[in-house]
C-alpha cells in the first residue's frame, strides 16, 4: 500500500534532519521562555515595539480613521468608536472581533 504524498514528504524531511532541527529549535524556544527558577517562572516579557511606519498607514477597518498607539497597553486605539485593537508579538490584530471596547474615562487619559 502506498503512503499519501504528504506522509512521504514528512518522512523524507525527517530523514534529512529538517524536522529534527525544527523540533530542537522549538524545544530551545520553550526552554528560553521558562525562567531561571524552572518551568512556569517566566522572566519579565518585553513587548515588541510597533514599527513606526505602520502607524502612518494603518487605519481602523470599521471607520477608516487613523489609530493612536497606546504604549502602556500595547494597543491601537480608535477614539471615535471607543475600541482598542491588540498588538500580538509586534503584529496588530485588526480583526474587529478581536478588539475590545474601552470606556469614555479611558479615552480622556
Amino acid at each position: 500500500m502506498l503512503a499519501p504524498p504528504g506522509l512521504r514528504l514528512l518522512a523524507r524531511a525527517w530523514r534529512r534532519g529538517k524536522l529534527q532541527a525544527a523540533a530542537g529549535r522549538a524545544l530551545c524556544a520553550a526552554a528560553a521562555e521558562d525562567g531561571p527558577d524552572g518551568p512556569g517562572q517566566q522572566q519579565q516579557q518585553q513587548r515588541p515595539p510597533l514599527e513606526p511606519g505602520l502607524l502612518d498607514i494603518l487605519v481602523c477597518p470599521l471607520s477608516k480613521k487613523p489609530l493612536r498607539y497606546e504604549e502602556s497597553t500595547n494597543e491601537l486605539i480608535n477614539e471615535e468608536l471607543g475600541i482598542a485593537y491588540p498588538i500580538v508579538d509586534g503584529i496588530p490584530n485588526m480583526i474587529p472581533q478581536a478588539a475590545r471596547m474601552i470606556g469614555k474615562e479611558n479615552q480622556e487619559k
